[in-house]
């Protein structure tokens, strides 16, 4: 059946926050004088914040979660931009009447930071952020919430994403997946969890669903 809804993740998908984030583990690392090397900063780019401070320090993960956001927040518009074709593409399926939704792990006030900053704001139907549910991706809560929302088909419904969570969430909640090359984590590593499709760019997705 052909695809009608397509849910996004946005860090690393739509909109590229990859060294926001990186600066911001590191700022908050370095203010706790706990070390870490990029290469492990990068695994931290994805969960939850609550689930990565945690397992590091359970003791100072609220304080960490402040750190982290007051320093994310306040670089926020100095350091992210959408990736190459996202609103061009967005706004096409948003023309087309597509359904169209976003699945963060993100909280509200950076989503809709990132939304505007990069002039995404006003083509999704739904936004199910971290505030919305109980349980995080690779949980199907957030995409079955979404879908929900959206009244969605899972038999028409696809999942994009740059992270293992998003490719899961998809594959729990019974829909087609899309993983994107450009993930910071790298095409082979996302490849592992076997997508039902790989976007080298963001263009690929109008081709995949018929447009």
């Amino acid at each position: 059946m052909a695809i009608q809804t397509i849910l996004f993740d946005l860090d690393g998908t739509l909109i590229d926050t990859n060294e926001l984030i990186l600066s911001s583990f590191q700022h908050t690392f370095d203010f706790y004088d706990l070390h870490f090397s990029r290469e492990e900063l990068l695994q931290f780019n994805g969960p939850p914040l609550r689930e990565t401070f945690q397992a590091v320090n359970p003791e100072l993960a609220d304080e960490m979660i402040r750190v982290y956001r007051e320093h994310n927040i306040k670089h926020h518009d100095a350091l992210v931009e959408a990736f190459p074709g996202v609103v061009e593409v967005v706004s096409t399926l948003y023309r087309k009447g597509f359904g169209l939704g976003i699945v963060t792990a993100k909280v509200d006030q950076t989503v809709e930071m990132g939304l505007k900053l990069t002039g995404l704001d006003g083509f999704f139907n739904t936004v199910v952020t971290a505030n919305d549910v109980v349980h995080s991706k690779p949980h199907p809560e957030p995409v079955i919430k979404a879908m929900h929302e959206l009244k969605a088909d899972p038999r028409t419904t696809i999942m994009v994403g740059d992270n293992s969570h998003d490719i899961e969430a998809g594959r729990n909640a019974g829909i087609r997946t899309a993983g994107v090359a450009w993930s910071h984590k790298g095409r082979t590593f996302l490849e592992t969890f076997k997508p039902t499709y790989m976007l080298e760019k963001m263009e690929d997705l109008l081709e995949i669903i018929g447009v």
